[in-house]
Order: C-alpha cells, then sequence, then structure tokens
C-alpha cells in the first residue's frame, strides 16, 4: 500500500491495529470453547460458510440460514450460533 498523506497513514494503522486487536481476542474464545483451530484456520474456514436470508412476501419475515455443510464447518457451527457472541463477551 502505498499512502502520502498524514490521514491516510494513520488510517491505515487504524485498520491493520484493529485488525490485529480482532485476531488476538478470537485467540482465547477459541481455547475456551475447545476449538483447537488456530485463528487463521478458522478464518480460512469461515470464508467458506454461506449464510442464506429470504424474506418472506407475505409476512414480511426474515428467514436465516447458516449452511454448515462439512466437518470443517461443523467444527466451528458454535461461533455462528445467534446468542454465542452475547455469552463469550
Amino acid at each position: 500500500m502505498f499512502h502520502f498523506t498524514r490521514k491516510r497513514i494513520e488510517a491505515h494503522v487504524c485498520i491493520y491495529f484493529v485488525a490485529y486487536k480482532v485476531y488476538k481476542e478470537l485467540e482465547p474464545i477459541l481455547k475456551v470453547n475447545k476449538i483447537n483451530l488456530s485463528v487463521d484456520k478458522v478464518l480460512d474456514i469461515a470464508k467458506t460458510i454461506i449464510t442464506i436470508k429470504v424474506k418472506l412476501k407475505e409476512s414480511d419475515e426474515t428467514i436465516t440460514k447458516t449452511m454448515l455443510l462439512n466437518p470443517k464447518h461443523k467444527s466451528i457451527a458454535c461461533l455462528f450460533k445467534d446468542d454465542f457472541w452475547e455469552i463469550n463477551r
């Protein structure tokens, strides 16, 4: 990345810092939940998971379904439960 203004350089550093902080926060969460994978591996698996949202025309209700299709997806399934991030704060 090539940035020339102070504002853009600071913004870039800020983004990297936040990303690193999120990465480091995930490590103990994975350990507590007995997910014996690195953060990098979990992120690679998560990239292949698809969530489908369908909005019903008649009732205006939205149905969401996360597709956990293979054993790798299922190994991190707890991360996709609705209440997971509320419980693990």
